[in-house]
């Protein structure tokens, strides 16, 4: 098996440590546990000493029971036995690829969008089509060539909703027609969605895939609307009994189960998931606006507003690869972004708007004074 290089966890493994002014992270602004704990009301002291007398055994191995109560209230028709506990979405979205793809299946998948989407099947001999999201259409799939891909035959849709690195939001009557397409050539479809939770307008969300269709299969996790990335917990759920078995199956092989401490600290701040997920919509209405200001107010660059998540994708106005430019922004600046080669969508960077505003606005104004260092040596404009 040959692994394509991950461009943006690559990048983020790269620069990120240390960096001075993050303006590119996606997780919603990480809660400490004092906070969570004052967040929720919960007894810390009892939490932790009903913790200190359990026996430190593998658990229960396709999750705590208690956890996949609490998962499975996000969704509107999923049991608390159609959801398996993973390592991360991430791991969950590898554990889907390695149970169901193989060599020779064809996947369909989107760019700009998470690279695992795409290298990840291919990785394992799947004919990959990536069709590509055009910001004429606010990126947002062409149905008509979902349509086209999917009739040639398709074993699985991969999808992102909210998308990273855009912040686009597929709504609910578009999303039902993309399932009638899977339905119809039989296809998996799988969405990540671990932006869910955080739209700029209230009710401005689109139901899982995995409460869709009988085949869809979603994944989350608590690292990005939840705040509680250090958990490294995820999960997947789906209604299709046969996908499920497969992945019990194959899940001994690489997971075993789940770390008790992460499942018990989820279980509990999932009980109190709307006070989690008030604080980081308040986060994200606060500051879009502040990326919105910036944007307008410099010339050399623009962006199609976000509708959901925790990020956007800003185009930029000079001759210089997105590499080389957030490769020198970081270093003549300390602005710290991911590049939209990363993504297969050149000239653009990607940033996280989820966080302390200040340091946004701080991290912001570097970009523009590293954009005023391109315009001095002259490689500005792109389009001139």
């Amino acid at each position: 098996m040959i692994v394509e290089q991950f461009g943006v966890e690559d990048w983020m493994d790269r620069y990120e440590e240390g960096a001075r002014y993050n303006i590119t992270d996606t997780c919603a602004k990480p809660l400490t546990l004092d906070e969570l704990f004052s967040m929720t009301g919960e007894d810390r002291n009892a939490f932790m000493e009903a913790f200190f007398q359990r026996e430190q055994t593998y658990g229960p191995i396709w999750g705590s029971p208690a956890l996949k109560e609490e998962i499975s209230s996000l969704y509107d028709h999923i049991d608390s036995d159609e959801i398996l506990t993973e390592h991360g979405a991430t791991g969950g979205n590898q554990h889907i690829f390695f149970s169901l793809i193989r060599p020779g299946d064809r996947v369909i998948a989107f760019t700009p969008s998470y690279q695992q989407f795409y290298s990840a099947p291919r990785s394992l001999g799947a004919q990959v089509t990536v069709l590509h999201l055009r910001r004429e259409n606010g990126y947002l799939p062409d149905l008509e060539e979902l349509r086209k891909a999917a009739a040639r035959g398709v074993r699985m849709i991969c999808l992102n909703n909210p998308n990273n690195p855009t912040g686009s939001l597929i709504p609910r009557n578009m999303m039902e027609e993309i399932v009638d397409i899977a339905r119809r050539a039989g296809a998996y479809l799988f969405c990540d969605e671990v932006y869910a939770g955080v739209s700029q307008e209230d009710g401005d969300e689109c139901p899982s895939v995995a409460d869709l269709y009988e085949k869809g299969i979603a994944t989350g996790s608590m690292s990005k609307a939840f705040s509680l990335a250090g958990l490294r917990l995820g999960w997947l759920a789906t209604r299709d009994k046969e996908a499920l078995a497969q992945f019990r199956r194959v899940r001994d092989y690489d997971l075993v189960s789940c770390s008790l401490f992460d499942e018990a600290l989820a279980a509990l701040a999932l009980a109190h998931k709307e006070k989690i997920l008030d604080r980081n919509r308040q986060i994200v209405r606060h500051n879009l606006p502040i990326l919105e200001k910036w944007v307008e107010g410099e010339e050399a660059v623009s962006f199609v507003k976000p509708k959901a998540g925790t990020m956007a994708l800003v185009y930029y106005d000079a001759d210089i690869s997105s590499r080389l430019f957030c490769h020198r922004m970081y270093y003549e600046t300390g602005a710290f972004n991911v590049p939209g080669d990363c993504f297969d969508e050149p000239h653009s960077f990607r940033v996280g708007y989820a966080h302390d505003p200040d340091l946004l606005a701080e991290g912001l104004a570097h970009v523009s004074d590293f954009l005023r260092i391109l315009e001095k040596e002259g490689l500005r404009s792109l389009h001139s």
